[in-house]
């Protein structure tokens, strides 16, 4: 994948300032709807938002339809890092922040280093991460 073709650390995190002003805006149906629809607004490259509840539920998933209402808290990466129950430690914690595994890639298919920008808003958990 060449440089432009990755998003980068400040446009995942505009995705989800953008994500959270969308359901500002038109609510928590209609915000799950669009991200859920994989040539919505909230797909760009390599970049996708997705969402969850407070406990680790995907509640919607820009690249992968199957992760939709999966319980994905005991979802481990490659390392076999819980990658979820951590980030949920963190969202308590902090709020927002980045958290780092592996995963794969939606586009290139191959498992690689993801950096993953997660913010609290209400009490859903909206994320947008870059692969390295």
């Amino acid at each position: 994948m060449a440089a432009g073709e990755h998003g980068t650390a400040q446009e995942a995190t505009a995705m989800v300032k953008k994500v959270i002003a969308f359901m500002k805006a038109n609510g928590k149906e209609k915000t799950l709807a669009e991200v859920n629809n994989l040539q919505g607004q909230f797909r760009d490259r390599d970049l996708y938002i997705t969402i969850n509840d407070l406990e680790g539920k995907n509640l919607a998933h820009g690249a992968n339809a199957k992760m939709q209402g999966k319980d994905l808290i005991d979802l481990k990466d490659a390392d076999g890092k819980p990658f979820m129950r951590e980030r949920m430690e963190l969202v308590k914690t902090k709020g927002k922040g980045w958290q780092d595994y592996k995963f794969v890639n939606p586009v290139s298919k191959q498992i690689e280093q993801k950096s993953m920008y997660f913010e609290k808003h209400d009490d859903l958990v909206f994320n947008c991460g870059i692969y390295k």
